[in-house]
């Protein structure tokens, strides 16, 4: 196999999940965009934010330079119309269902697409072998490699939650009846 192969394949599999993904959105408004459903872990807006900063971080990982774009995000535990704070979106961290600590269900969707970019430029920019190379992920460690592919199985993880949710709310199958 050529040397850059593997990279765009994952970064192809990262941009089609969110596209999977995405049909899931139809339906929610800014208004929905934080409301919660009984016995389910996480709003809309949550998600997304919960997904981008992931993937911004995976994107690190990959080579990108670190940090993430305060455009999207801001630190601390509250987000604006705008900016998702860190703390509120990250790995163990509570949804509130107050609107005014999320953006808009306009700028969750932009944030999301954003950081889904980043990371699959990042992998398309990796040459195979560097692809193996193992980086430190969370308490433990995993090739890069595997990381993309824990970030689209992520990205499917959180979809399913967004069908749960719908389905919660009232909203219906993106399917039809």
């Amino acid at each position: 196999m050529a040397d850059t192969l593997i990279g765009p394949l994952l970064a192809e599999q990262i941009r089609a999940a969110h596209a999977l993904l995405a049909r899931y959105f139809g339906g929610f408004t800014d208004e929905m965009r934080t409301r919660q459903a009984a016995n389910l872990p996480n709003h809309a807006a949550w998600s997304l934010g919960h997904l981008a900063i992931t993937l911004h971080r995976a994107a690190e990982r990959f080579g990108e330079q670190t940090g993430l774009p305060e455009s999207d995000f801001i630190s601390g535990d509250g987000g604006d119309e705008g900016r998702f704070g860190t703390e509120s979106v990250s790995f163990g961290s509570t949804p509130s269902d107050d609107p005014a600590r999320y953006p808009t269900w306009q700028r969750c969707r932009e944030i999301l697409a954003a950081a889904v970019e980043r990371a699959a430029r990042a992998l398309e920019n990796l040459p195979d072998d560097e692809l193996n190379a193992e980086v430190q992920w969370g308490a433990g460690k995993s090739t890069r490699r595997q990381l993309a592919l824990r970030q689209i199985f992520h990205l499917g993880t959180h979809c399913g939650q967004l069908a749960d949710l719908r389905r919660a709310l009232g909203m219906g199958s993106i399917f039809g009846k």
